[in-house]
């Protein structure tokens, strides 16, 4: 494919949300073609999803359960935004892959860390990100900012896990990004523009 394809990771509360428009504004400026989208919901049968998985009514969901409906949401993204938009040679930067699903249901959760990869391979016929960016920050800072933003402060059902839960995922996208070249990490406990500085430098090397 001709595209390229780049990934935003972190806690809720890193800032990727607020990173990703100010990324892609930069880029469309310098005259890239370049695809926002993000994980879960961005499809019409991945908005169903997603509201499953966030909607505190279901306290009871397991993690097998949880792994699978974001598998099911990520397979459906990319078939029907991903692929087409790396064939036609855009930039796609997409708030959440799977390594969203490693961190948290992996390490997070406890599942088995070989098993959650084979499955999201599966799900997205092996398409790997060009470049992962994880915005890292304390877990404390993290959640206060998420939950201040809903109306109950305590957060989506994710949201609502202890700091255990957070700690895991954090220790667990920190191993991931030792692990793979393609990862950066990037300090998002600063400014919204000292990081976004950061990441296009990071990005405009590639391009």
């Amino acid at each position: 494919m001709s595209g390229l394809f780049i990934t935003l990771e972190g806690l809720e509360g890193s800032g990727k949300t607020t990173q990703q428009k100010y990324i892609v504004d930069e880029l469309r400026d310098k005259g890239f073609d370049v695809l926002l989208t993000r994980e879960p919901g961005a499809t019409r049968l991945g908005k169903r999803i997603r509201e499953l998985l966030l909607d505190p009514e279901w306290s009871e969901m397991t993690p097998r359960a949880e792994i699978l409906l974001f598998a099911a949401d990520r397979a459906q993204h990319v078939e029907e935004v991903v692929k087409p938009a790396l064939k036609a040679g855009k930039i796609v930067i997409s708030d959440r892959y799977f390594d969203s699903n490693l961190a948290y249901q992996g390490y997070g959760r406890g599942l088995d860390i070989e098993i959650v990869k084979k499955i999201n391979l599966w799900a997205v016929d092996y398409l790997k990100p060009d470049l992962t960016f994880f915005l890292d920050l304390p877990v404390e800072v993290g959640l206060a900012r998420a939950r201040a933003q809903t109306v109950d402060k305590l957060g989506d059902r994710l949201e609502r896990e202890e700091l255990k839960f957070y700690q895991q995922i954090r220790d667990g996208y920190l191993k991931l990004a030792e692990e793979s070249e393609r990862f950066r990490v990037i300090d998002a406990n600063r400014s919204i523009k000292e990081v976004k500085v950061d990441i296009l430098q990071v990005i405009e090397e590639m391009i």
